[in-house]
C-alpha cells in the first residue's frame, strides 16, 4: 500500500510542470502558433525562480519573476512570427536556445546552493486522511492545485466563453474571424504570451518545489514532451491533466524498474522514446487534422490576403 501511495504521489509531482506546459501550449497553438521554445522557457523560467527565491528569501516572488521572465522571452517569439511573419519552427529552436543558453550561463553560480525557501505540500483537512485518495491527492504542494485550476479554467476559457472561441477562430479560419472583427494578431499575441507565462510555471515548478535546488540541465527535455504531449491531449486541456499525470508515471517508472537490473540508461530513454513513439504516429497533416489540430496551426495571417 505504502509503495502505491508513493508511487502515484510522485507521479503527479512529476507530472506537474508537464501539465503547466502543456497547458499554455495548447492554448497558443489554439491561437494558430506553433511553439517549439517551451524547453528554453522552462529553463528561463526555472533558473529565474531558483535565482529570485535565492536572493529575496520569497519563493512566491521567485515564481512571479519567472512568469514575467518567459512571458517576455515568449514575446519574442510572437513579434517574430505575428509581426514578422517568420517561420515558427525556426523562431521556436531559435527561443530554446537561447533560454538554454540564458539558464546555463545565469545558473552555473547557483550550483550547491541550498535554497531557502521552497514550495512544500500541505494537508487539507479532513480530506488528506481520506485512505490512498487523501495522501495522493489532498497532501500535495499549492501548485499541483494551482495546475488543475488552470486545466479547468482553460477549458471553460476556451469552449465556454466568447473570448475563448473568437481566440481558437483566429487557429482555425483566421481570415473568417477577421472579416467578423476579431483582431486575429492580438489574440495570438496573447496567446503567445501567455503559453510562455505558463511554461515559466512550469519551469519554476521545477526549482522550488521538485527539486529545490539548481541542477544543470534539470529541465531535460520536458519541453519537448509538451509538445508531444499537446498532441496527444488532442489540444484539449482537461485530456492534459491525464497525459501528463501519464507521463509522469512513466517518468517515475525508470525509477522502480531499476531493481530488475535493466540498464539505467536504457530505463531513462522512457519518457523520449514514448515521445518519439506520439511525434512518429501524428506526423501526417490528414492525422492531425482528424485528432483535431487547428486548422491554421503554423501559418502567419496576411490581413491583405483576406
Amino acid at each position: 500500500m505504502d509503495l502505491i501511495i508513493s508511487t502515484l504521489s510522485r507521479a503527479l509531482v512529476a507530472g506537474t510542470p508537464l501539465l503547466f506546459g502543456t497547458i499554455g501550449e495548447i492554448i497558443a497553438e489554439r491561437s494558430g502558433v506553433f511553439n517549439l521554445g517551451i524547453e528554453g522557457m522552462m529553463a528561463t523560467g526555472a533558473v529565474v525562480a531558483f535565482g529570485v527565491t535565492l536572493s529575496t528569501g520569497s519563493v512566491w516572488f521567485g515564481f512571479l519573476m519567472a512568469i514575467i521572465a518567459a512571458a517576455l522571452l515568449s514575446s519574442i517569439h510572437a513579434f517574430i512570427c505575428i509581426t514578422l511573419k517568420g517561420k515558427q519552427t525556426l523562431s521556436g529552436l531559435a527561443l530554446t536556445m537561447i533560454g538554454l543558453g540564458i539558464s546555463g550561463v545565469i545558473g552555473r553560480s547557483f550550483i550547491g546552493i541550498p535554497l531557502p525557501d521552497r514550495f512544500s505540500s500541505i494537508k487539507i483537512p479532513y480530506l488528506s486522511l481520506l485512505p490512498i485518495v487523501g495522501p495522493v491527492l489532498f497532501s500535495r504542494d499549492i501548485l499541483f492545485y494551482i495546475a488543475l485550476f488552470l486545466a479547468i479554467f482553460s477549458y471553460i476559457f476556451l469552449y465556454k466563453t466568447r473570448v475563448g472561441i473568437n481566440l481558437r477562430s483566429a487557429g482555425e479560419s483566421p481570415k473568417a474571424a477577421d472579416s467578423l472583427g476579431v483582431n486575429v494578431n492580438l489574440y495570438r499575441y496573447i496567446a503567445v504570451i501567455i503559453g510562455g507565462a505558463m511554461a515559466g510555471m512550469g519551469g519554476a515548478y521545477l526549482s522550488t518545489a521538485y527539486i529545490p535546488q539548481w541542477i544543470e540541465g534539470m529541465v531535460g527535455g520536458r519541453g519537448w514532451i509538451v509538445v508531444a504531449l499537446t498532441i496527444f491531449a488532442y489540444w484539449n486541456p482537461l485530456k492534459a491533466i491525464w497525459t501528463s499525470y501519464l507521463f509522469g508515471g512513466i517518468y517515475i517508472l525508470q525509477y522502480l524498474l531499476q531493481p530488475l537490473g535493466i540498464p539505467p540508461s536504457l530505463l531513462m530513454m522512457l519518457p523520449y522514446l514514448s515521445t518519439l513513439i506520439i511525434l512518429i504516429f501524428t506526423s501526417r497533416s490528414n492525422l492531425l487534422k482528424r485528432i483535431g489540430s487547428p486548422e491554421a496551426l503554423g501559418e502567419p495571417f496576411l490581413k491583405e490576403d483576406k
